[in-house]
């Protein structure tokens, strides 16, 4: 409750008119969005609408920061049509209920954090592609069942979306007041109603209307078959959603310059997915272009959210034939928009001064995300290439100063991180058959990382033993020391100097 009551906080101050438009403006680019991913998938299209509310409404409450809009993605969708050409809409909907208990179970485990560990260039390239699909999506509105549009039709849909870019550039120079892009929605509209030109519509995509989301219990048999079944499409639709989604609040955070609660948002998008399973809708999760929308139309708090959502349901109520004569081209205007906005321009004045691996990984996630329309791929394939680069530079660093103290004794000073990717450079630290009888080697600039460090150190202290000789390890954590056996009887280990250092395996 304590979320809700934040809405009406007048501790904080909120621009009221300003949520209320955002909303407004919200849900008018949502509606055609929902419904071509419904249609795509194969469902009804109220179906996406449902979800679209459903979402919007439980995450716009629970969610994880204010701004962040959700709705009946895409991404989460196209995980989801092999499940439903092969078993049906019931299955989808177990599907999506089952995804959304995985991504509570994340966010009351706390695994939502890892999202931190995303690289910046990574960041750059995953926005930067995403701005380019949002574009090329917009490119379809200007096909047909038989291809491109030709003639007066598409002079006339290029001219609407002109004057709709138009607008959404040149109003805030009058007046920042009301959102550009709901009101250039508005002007197309009365432009396209007043003359009656002829274009498409949000009708000619389907129906919008219909009845509030009916509580539906998935008909499904309840065993460890059906569990088979959908349980992979439950967590990969799982695992895109609060990828997507923890990286647009990354990308809202940096925006805004607050923190979001990434634990929070895991559960708020588990909790309307399960709500989705049971009430006719397909699922769905954070969807940037809608959040971009909403940020550029000044919302910061969570009542526009709230807004979008409501707004949705009154039009599938009472408001479908108004909205379906709302011109496709104002939309398709308004996200064109939304593309320039997402794509991180800066990340090109800054090229020549990145360093070669990071301009690589941004190329390589960009790609991903516009071929494949794979977020979730890009963003894990840009982190394992930033995780293999950073383990090659730093096994690079490690280092041995030695030299040999009065009483005769070699000392190995050991610089720069132990790990699976430095174990080989430090074995050839050593020169054992060279080396006086005594041995230390002092670890107090250096770190033990994972077990592939002590297999080295066991190697080692071993090598050092069936010479005859003995080894001194200094500034080893205890549990290091526990995991040593090799050569036990000739290792001396001294912590005196360091003893809260622990091993990080």
């Amino acid at each position: 409750m304590k979320q809700l009551f934040n809405l009406f906080d007048f501790s904080q101050k909120v621009n009221y008119k300003n949520e209320i438009l955002a909303g407004l403006t919200v849900a008018m680019t949502m509606i055609p969005e929902s419904l071509s991913f419904a249609i795509l998938a194969g469902f009804p299209p109220l179906v996406g609408l449902y979800a679209a509310f459903t979402m919007g409404l439980i995450t716009a409450i629970l969610g994880g920061r204010p701004g962040l809009v959700s709705g009946g993605a895409g991404a989460t969708v196209v995980v989801l049509i092999a499940l439903m050409k092969s078993h049906g809409i019931e299955y989808v909907f177990a599907a999506v209920a089952m995804a959304g208990i995985i991504q509570i179970l994340i966010g009351v485990f706390k695994f939502g954090k890892f999202i931190r560990l995303v690289p910046q260039p990574v960041m750059y390239g995953f926005v930067n592609g995403l701005a380019v699909i949002i574009f090329m999506s917009q490119l379809e509105q200007l096909k047909t069942a038989g291809g491109w549009l030709t003639g007066s039709t598409l002079y006339i849909m290029l001219g609407l979306i002109a004057l709709t870019i138009a607008i959404v550039i040149f109003f805030p120079k009058i007046t920042k007041a009301v959102p550009a892009s709901l009101v250039a929605i508005i002007v197309v509209f009365l432009v396209v109603a007043g003359f009656g030109i002829e274009t498409k519509t949000v009708q000619d995509i389907a129906s919008v209307s219909g009845g509030f989301p009916p509580f539906h219990v998935p008909q499904i048999a309840f065993n460890l078959d059906t569990f088979q079944i959908i349980f992979p499409y439950a967590l990969i639709m799982a695992a895109v959603g609060l990828t997507e989604g923890l990286l647009t609040l990354n990308l809202v955070d940096e925006i805004t310059g607050t923190r979001g609660n990434s634990n929070r948002e895991c559960i708020a998008q588990g909790t309307a997915n399960i709500a989705n399973g049971f009430f006719f809708g397909m699922g769905g999760c954070p969807m940037i272009a809608q959040t971009l929308v909403n940020l550029s139309a000044g919302s910061r708090a969570r009542l526009s959210g709230i807004i979008a959502a409501i707004t949705i349901l009154i039009i599938i109520l009472f408001g479908a034939p108004l909205i379906g004569m709302v011109p496709i081209a104002a939309l398709v205007g308004v996200m064109i928009m939304v593309a320039i906005g997402t794509f991180e321009w800066a990340s090109f004045r800054i090229i020549n001064k990145m360093p070669k691996q990071d301009i690589f990984t941004g190329i390589v996630v960009a790609l991903i995300t516009i071929l494949l329309h794979n977020l979730a791929l890009a963003v894990l394939i840009g982190v394992i290439i930033s995780a293999l680069v950073f383990a090659w530079e730093s096994a690079k660093r490690i280092r041995a100063r030695h030299y040999l103290d009065e009483n005769g004794v070699k000392h190995y000073e050991i610089y720069g991180p132990l790990f699976f990717g430095s174990v080989s450079v430090f074995n050839e630290k050593f020169t054992i058959e060279k080396d006086p009888q005594e041995i230390v080697i002092d670890f107090k600039e250096s770190r033990v990382a994972d077990m592939s460090a002590i297999e080295a150190l066991n190697t080692i202290t071993s090598k050092y033993s069936k010479a005859g000789k003995t080894v001194h390890l200094k500034h080893l954590s205890p549990d290091c020391r526990q995991l040593l056996k090799n050569a036990e009887a000739v290792i001396d280990i001294n912590i005196i100097e360091d003893p809260a250092y622990t091993v990080t395996i």
